[in-house]
């Protein structure tokens, strides 16, 4: 990361309400290591790592000298770093509880450095993050298949766009990454699918502790476990890192009107970082047909179970992927958990609640996913 100029920390100092527009003279500003110290007299450093360098700034305020340290995160990958979000979370984390501990040292503003020139900007008086996004056109993807729940019939744009989304994540998912970290980028993924608030870990906590007449004894503990063991299982897979979505559900895929074509669709809400697990953009979908279907027959079958085919061979055709049925049961049991929960969907039936938990865990103890036992999965057979 760049660091910016003595002139760019002083303006910074000189702009800062603290200062009250006092005359600021820069006398050091380099790495803490650095001050006041010969090269020979450093101790030697028996700690390799650690997650960002000090820089001291000593200055002259007016009439009076004084040190600060200007405390950045090291941009590297693994230990939860990975992402600039996760290195502003340390950050804010950080402004808004040391000043709180007592002996703690002091925090006194919160800043970014510029992207073009490494100049030092204050956010010291921000209160929560914002994005500004553009409007885009079209109807989710929910309000077709709700249109089909209520009619049981598929119109040929169901095939079609089944088939165009499919499509889409062969060609994403072409793009691999290819860095030095894709090891720990990989295993990251398959940690937060089963340890990040949103996703398993959190989704179980969420379910209410009790009057749950669907959950057998110790269930979601027993699902926990069973995660645990398949993303063991599913670390040597690193190369398969890609380019994804991360949330590829019904609600975040819009499609356009266009009587010609049926099939253009714009995105919303890509989440969790930009790489990841392939099987995680399948299963985000494809368990929505299921979802309906259950919803509406009590089993799979019919038109969702046509559209689930569609969209399965269309992808398993385009991208020739050897592990994904391996890779799908983490992943199916991460969306499980968000489908069978009274909070997300409070209106579902505690007899369709159990049919997806026997799903999920029977697609856990089998370790990967067979299209040919997709209705045993749920408890029936065909």
């Amino acid at each position: 990361m760049r660091m910016p100029t003595e002139r760019q920390v002083q303006k910074y100092l000189q702009d800062s309400s603290k200062t009250k527009g006092r005359k600021i003279a820069i006398e050091y500003f380099g790495p803490l290591s650095d001050y006041g110290s010969k090269e020979a007299d450093r101790p030697k450093e028996i700690k390799k790592l650690g997650y960002g360098l000090p820089y001291l700034i000593a200055y002259k305020d007016g009439a009076k000298t004084k040190k600060a340290i200007l405390s950045t995160m090291r941009i590297g990958h693994g230990f939860g770093h990975d992402y600039r979000a996760d290195r502003v979370d340390n950050q804010v984390l950080a402004f808004d509880t040391w000043n709180h501990l007592p002996k703690h040292c002091r925090v006194d503003d919160l800043g970014v450095f510029n992207h073009s020139d490494s100049s030092m900007l204050s956010l010291g008086n921000s209160g929560e993050f914002f994005l500004l996004r553009k409007m885009v056109a079209g109807a989710e993807y929910a309000s077709d298949l709700n249109r089909i729940f209520d009619s049981g019939t598929l119109e040929q744009r169901d095939v079609l766009r089944a088939r165009a989304l499919a499509r889409y994540l062969v060609e994403i998912h072409k793009t691999k990454y290819s860095g030095e970290e894709k090891d720990a980028l990989y295993h990251r993924k398959l940690r937060d699918t089963v340890g990040h608030g949103e996703c398993i870990f959190g989704l179980a906590d969420s379910y209410p502790l009790s009057n749950l007449d669907f959950l057998k004894t110790d269930e979601l503990e027993d699902i926990e476990k069973k995660c645990v063991a398949q993303r063991w299982k599913l670390k040597k897979y690193s190369s398969r890192l890609s380019q994804v979505h991360g949330d590829f559900h019904p609600w975040n895929i819009l499609f356009t009107k266009n009587s010609k074509n049926f099939i253009n669709f714009n995105l919303l809400d890509r989440s969790r970082g930009e790489w990841g697990e392939p099987a995680d953009d399948v299963c985000a979908l494809s368990i929505y047909y299921l979802f309906y279907s259950i919803r509406k027959y009590g089993e799979i079958r019919g038109e969702f179970l046509e559209l689930f085919d569609e969209f399965l061979n269309t992808y398993t055709a385009g991208a020739s992927d050897e592990v994904l049925l391996e890779a799908m049961p983490l992943f199916f049991a991460f969306r499980a958990l968000v489908i069978a929960s009274p909070i997300w969907y409070p209106d579902l039936s505690s007899e369709n609640r159990r049919k997806i938990f026997d799903f999920t865990q029977n697609l856990l103890d089998a370790g990967s996913f067979d299209r040919t036992k997709l209705s045993a999965y749920f408890g029936g057979s065909r």
